[in-house]
């Protein structure tokens, strides 16, 4: 596997604004991570998706159960340390050349 690095996302408690699901409303938020390789590749796919998060693209606020709650966007993360691509998992031999697609 070798060096990866792990972004971790914190997303707290607030209230939905316009253009999510429900505005004005409370949302539940939580602790978010994803996994890249730790190499020259996975250094600029980390800034990609430093600037899609700072540009609000990387969550996106859903309905469950009645419950407002963050959650992943559409910009594909690899959330977990295994499992393969069917799983979201690291490492995927495509990942880099899909995220970087997306962003």
């Amino acid at each position: 596997r070798g060096i990866a690095l792990q972004p971790l996302f914190k997303m707290f408690y607030s209230s939905s604004k316009v253009g999510d699901p429900r505005p004005g409303q409370p949302y539940k938020g939580g602790n978010f991570c994803a996994f890249l390789p730790g190499n020259k590749e996975g250094q600029k796919t980390a800034m990609l998706l430093k600037k899609a998060f700072e540009n609000g693209l990387t969550f996106q606020i859903k309905s469950c159960n009645g419950e407002e709650r963050v959650t992943w966007g559409l910009i594909p993360h690899k959330t977990s340390w295994g499992g393969g691509k069917a799983r979201n998992g690291y490492p995927d031999a495509q990942y880099l050349r899909e995220v970087c697609t997306v962003l």
